[in-house]
């Protein structure tokens, strides 16, 4: 495998890594809105991965296939006074964790982290090859 094929695998894994600090992003942003912009509690998204092959045919890269809803279904809280409450006082809210998405959030930001180490450490190799035959 060529070094030139690290940077294609690790910009493509950066850029899967941002879409899914994006999702994480607008998960806790909804995290207690009691309605979505159709009228219903929001639903907490996640991404799916998929490895792609790269032009050499060699190694694989990273994509984003989709961004899927999670089907579990929403908080409910007890709340009487809440515009949005029912009938016997309870609100529908989004089923976010706030843990969870907190945790998925240092994990994205870590692999995006590695990604950027690991094009930089190939790019200091390929400037010393480079420098060997200047001395």
């Amino acid at each position: 495998m060529s070094l030139f094929n690290v940077f294609n695998i690790s910009g493509s894994a950066m850029s899967a890594q941002a879409q899914r600090l994006n999702t994480v992003a607008s998960n806790l942003a909804n995290a207690d809105s009691a309605t979505s912009a159709n009228g219903t509690p929001y639903k907490a998204k996640q991404v799916v991965f998929s490895a792609t092959p790269t032009k050499s045919g060699n190694a694989s890269g990273v994509k984003v296939v989709k961004v899927v809803e999670d089907k579990s279904p929403p908080r409910v809280i007890y709340d009487p006074k809440h515009p949005l409450a029912d009938e016997k006082g309870y609100v529908s809210m989004p089923n976010v964790n706030v843990t969870e998405e907190m945790v998925n959030m240092i994990s994205a930001s870590r692999a995006y982290q590695n990604n950027v180490d690991t094009t930089n450490a190939v790019k200091t190799m390929l400037e010393r090859t480079l420098s060997i035959g200047q001395s």
